[in-house]
């Protein structure tokens, strides 16, 4: 028995420190794309990339493009959340309740990030622009707040073992599904560059990491 819980430490301290190694290598990653954006604003590399993703298009992709961010959106963040935080108390599952609404506090990481470079929108005459966005474009406040929200829903419908497997497969696939098409998304509606979605990404997974670690310690 105790030679058990010797063997759990270790895994725990272990996983902690995985983590730790793991969130400083995306700090290290974010910024070093914050230095590039500061120096090259509007890259080759940006503009190629959007050029590739925006080569093939139509209104039925322009349609499910802006689908797929609309979770991002001030009422569709803001929706998201508190449906999210409603069913999961609804459920009986409080403490997951509250920590899907802490999700909310990545709204204003987000904000604050993107004052610091003040990286300013893909402009027309470099790419084709779906519609106009609001505020900053580094990082991608949608990019970011799909991995930190998105990622936690996944994360809960994998540990929900007590749900039925099929409400945990499809809510996570969808989950999933989400994180990781709204950087196209993006970059396709001409509202981000390349880099502003991967920046997005990073700052997400900090966020992610932070709060997953915060829901294993709170018991």
């Amino acid at each position: 028995m105790i030679s058990t819980i010797k063997a759990a430490i270790r895994y725990l301290r272990r996983d902690e420190q995985l983590a730790v190694h793991v969130v400083l290598g995306l700090v290290a990653g974010y910024i070093l794309l914050s230095v590039f954006v500061w120096l090259l604003p509007a890259s080759v590399i940006d503009i190629e990339f959007s050029e590739e993703l925006q080569e093939h298009q139509s209104p039925l992709l322009d349609w499910l493009m802006k689908a797929i961010s609309w979770f991002g959106s001030n009422f569709g963040a803001i929706a998201s959340i508190v449906l999210a935080t409603l069913a999961f108390y609804l459920s009986g599952a409080r403490r997951e309740a509250g920590f899907v609404l802490a999700t909310a506090l990545s709204l204003p990481v987000i904000a604050g990030a993107k004052l610091i470079l003040n990286r300013q929108r893909p402009t027309a005459d470099l790419v084709r622009v779906v519609y106009e966005a609001q505020f900053q474009s580094f990082p991608s406040g949608h990019v970011t707040f799909y991995t930190v929200f998105f990622g936690f829903i996944a994360y809960l419908m994998y540990r929900m073992d007590t749900w039925p497997i099929g409400v945990r497969l499809t809510v996570g696939i969808l989950s999933l599904s989400l994180v990781f098409t709204v950087p196209f998304s993006r970059v396709y509606l001409g509202v981000h560059w390349g880099t502003d979605v991967v920046a997005g990404f990073f700052l997400g997974l900090i966020l992610l990491i932070g709060l997953l670690t915060w829901y294993a310690h709170r018991r």
